[in-house]
């Protein structure tokens, strides 16, 4: 009981909470966000204005392979944004159609089993 005479409640979920805890799941190892936070401060600031969800093990790959290939973290910042940008174009025909801005004439375009590629266009006249 407390000062006022009154129960004091139980610290921790009630009952009902706790059977929602239960479950045969295997928990995580690490914490993602702690893998984020591990990410040099260069590849972090790059990740939150990325218009993909990178993983953190997908980006810190990529990032060591173009750090070391060209010496340079602009360089390899560089290669990250081309490297999104030709996989946002590569899929951009397939979900939002053929006139999205992203889409360049020298993209290859992933197929989709519920719409095949278009056939080339040939200029008129030719």
């Amino acid at each position: 009981m407390g000062a006022s005479g009154r129960p004091v409640p139980a610290l921790g979920p009630p009952d009902s909470m706790r059977r929602n805890l239960a479950t045969r799941l295997p928990r995580r190892k690490a914490a993602p966000m702690a893998a984020f936070d591990r990410l040099p401060a260069a590849l972090r600031h790059w990740l939150h204005q990325a218009a993909l969800p990178w993983s953190t093990a997908s980006a810190l790959r990529l990032w060591q392979r173009a750090l070391r290939d060209t010496g340079s973290e602009y360089d390899a910042l560089a290669r990250l944004s081309a490297i999104e940008s030709r996989l946002i174009a590569r899929d951009a025909a397939r979900i939002w159609g053929d006139g999205h801005p992203a889409i360049r004439p020298d993209t290859p375009r992933s197929p989709s089993p519920d719409r095949p590629l278009p056939a080339p266009r040939v200029a008129a006249g030719r």
